[in-house]
């Protein structure tokens, strides 16, 4: 049995991995651990609100965005579903 002291949480773990493979200090290895986590722990929903503000700050029209916003999620690193313009406007505007 592993004492309580010696178990390492996997974010740590993965924290110690980035700065012994970056040259980052552990402090630094650890935030940027941190950020990446919470960036894919966004919900579709989340993403969506987020995305729509970006790029309309940047003057794209919403048919734009929405098309945009469908493509990114294609690819999006955690799979969201397949969702229309439709869709995605509720997203945004309820």
């Amino acid at each position: 049995m592993i004492s309580e002291a010696a178990a390492v949480e996997p974010v740590d773990e993965l924290a110690d991995q980035v700065s012994r493979t970056t040259g980052l200090s552990a402090d630094v290895a650890r935030r940027v651990v941190a950020d990446v986590l919470a960036y894919f722990t966004e919900t579709t929903e989340e993403y969506v609100r987020r995305r729509h503000r970006e790029l309309q700050t940047y003057g794209a029209r919403n048919d734009e965005i929405f098309a945009r916003l469908g493509t990114e999620l294609r690819h999006w690193p955690v799979r969201s579903p397949e969702l229309s313009a439709r869709q995605l406007r509720r997203i945004v505007y309820g």
